[in-house]
């Protein structure tokens, strides 16, 4: 797109009336849009807040939305995409991620004491982006006039300014208050960050939308200057990804036999999960309660931000109890990265780097140990099940020792070489990989183990399926939103 290395790239910013209005979805569907009008696009969020994280090739971590929007650009996530990540873990605060490395805990309190550094750092990703792409797509976070926070904004504003973006607004009609949404934000945004606003997008409308014809009729008494581009109706079928945690619609999918995952206080990863969404013959339900275990025919243990807090949780609720009881029973149980160090017999966090402080007796159903250390490990692998071969990584401050000897789970290979992997005795699995159901082989494996069989796993691959995604939430984007100003404004 860009006709000469003088030309500036330009910034596209997509702002929300508030958290979960749909800002990634609508980011996404921009980048794999403008993709497929032949721009280089690529994604940006300067500060993330989300326990849903990715590996990058050179052992970063950024948001999973941000490596999410980069698939849908065509380009390998990088941290420069998301410069700053926040993963809540409870007591502790939120451990700090910049630029890809763990930078220990960080207090609410504490966190704008560093505001010059972080904001010198986002400024700094910025430039970098310059040469590298034509459009930038920058997504913000919760709303962009919370007045007591504007003044130290490092993720709506600030950046906007600082590139002289162009940016649309994001308001969420399922959640009702569609008008006071829109009129307020734009009532509460200061003169030059109105002017380079291009248009608002009504998302998530549900039913008949001939019943909502014309918005701008309402709103232009009370927003003057801002204009509805569109109203996009809500395709269920459309989710590549969460970004904030498991929303209520997800939290039972699906018709037949019972998947139980444990529904932990601190859930990192959901994203573990939506593999299965599309198989046939099971039911994906998320349970925190022993009654909600008792028809599952296999259990799952996801990732934790705060592995030993949510541990002590599962002992309190009597659901290791009843996880111990059913592997007993040879029901399956898989724990994932966090969840794989809660089957283990012992778990030693003395300085609380992964959250809350203190040693613990696991679950005892895998003959590991796990002892927390400063160091990170964040690394990409690639797995393997038969002839399928796939990307997965690691994210965990953990390490994992066996007491007595025992089988891996599987073998990967990294920059190191083809490694062991996870722990395997009889019907109790645990490995630190995420993406490691993303192969319909491994779902297999898992329903084959419990006796499920009626499951039909989707035959393309999780990554294939995204691809497929990305496509359409571009196509129905461009269907229901007049993206003429963006065009533009873009020289399109």
């Amino acid at each position: 797109m860009r006709k000469n290395n003088e030309e500036r790239m330009k910034a596209l910013g997509i702002l929300g009336t508030s958290s979960g209005a749909g800002k990634s979805w609508i980011a996404t569907a921009f980048c794999a849009w403008l993709k497929s009008q032949g721009v280089r696009v690529a994604p940006f969020k300067a500060q993330n807040m989300s326990n849903n994280a990715w590996a990058t090739l050179d052992g970063g971590e950024i948001a999973r939305a941000q490596a999410v929007q980069a698939e849908a650009c065509g380009l390998l996530p990088t941290t420069d995409m998301n410069p700053i990540l926040l993963k809540p873990s409870g007591s502790q605060g939120s451990q700090l991620i910049l630029q890809g490395r763990a930078q220990g805990h960080q207090l609410a309190g504490n966190y704008y004491e560093n505001y010059d550094k972080l904001w010198q750092m986002v400024k700094d990703s910025l430039d970098g982006w310059q040469a590298k792409c034509d459009v930038l797509v920058l997504e913000g976070a919760g709303s962009p006039v919370e007045l007591n926070l504007m003044a130290r904004d490092l993720v709506n504003l600030n950046p906007l300014r600082y590139l002289d973006a162009r940016s649309v607004l994001v308001g969420d009609i399922d959640r009702g208050g569609i008008y006071a949404q829109l009129a307020g934000t734009w009532q509460l945004l200061p003169a030059e960050d109105r002017a380079r606003m291009l248009g608002a997008i009504v998302n998530r409308f549900r039913g008949d939308i001939g019943l909502f014809p014309d918005p701008n009729r309402w709103l232009a008494p009370h927003a003057p200057g801002l204009r509805v581009l569109g109203t996009v109706p809500l395709r269920t079928d459309l989710q590549p990804e969460e970004e904030d945690g498991l929303r209520s619609e997800d939290e039972d999918r699906g018709q037949g036999e019972v998947v139980a995952w444990i529904r932990l206080p601190h859930l990192a990863n959901v994203t573990d999960c939506q593999p299965w969404w599309d198989d046939e013959g099971v039911r994906i339900r998320w349970v925190k309660t022993v009654n909600e275990l008792a028809t599952a025919k296999a259990i799952i243990i996801p990732g934790t931000k705060n592995t030993i807090s949510d541990l002590r949780w599962l002992k309190t609720t009597g659901l290791d109890r009843a996880i111990i009881t059913a592997a007993r029973a040879g029901i399956p149980v898989i724990g994932l990265c966090g969840g794989y160090q809660i089957l283990g017999e012992n778990l030693v966090d003395i300085s609380g780097v992964a959250g809350d402080a203190g040693e613990e007796e696991g679950l005892g159903l895998l003959p590991v140990k796990t002892i927390f250390e400063q160091q990170k490990i964040v690394r990409q692998v690639t797995a393997s099940c038969g002839d399928r071969r796939w990307q997965a990584y690691e994210t965990h401050m953990g390490r994992s020792w066996p007491t007595r000897v025992h089988l891996p789970l599987l073998l990967v290979e990294d920059e190191t070489g083809v490694r062991a992997e996870g722990s395997k005795t009889g019907n109790i699995w645990g490995t630190y990989l995420h993406g490691w159901f993303e192969a319909p082989e491994v779902r297999r494996l898992v329903t084959v183990a419990a006796g499920i069989a009626g499951h039909k796993p989707c035959a393309l691959p999780w990554a294939e399926q995204r691809q497929k995604t990305y496509a359409a939430m571009a196509t129905h984007l461009a269907a229901h939103v007049d993206l003429g100003s963006v065009r533009q404004y873009l020289g399109l």
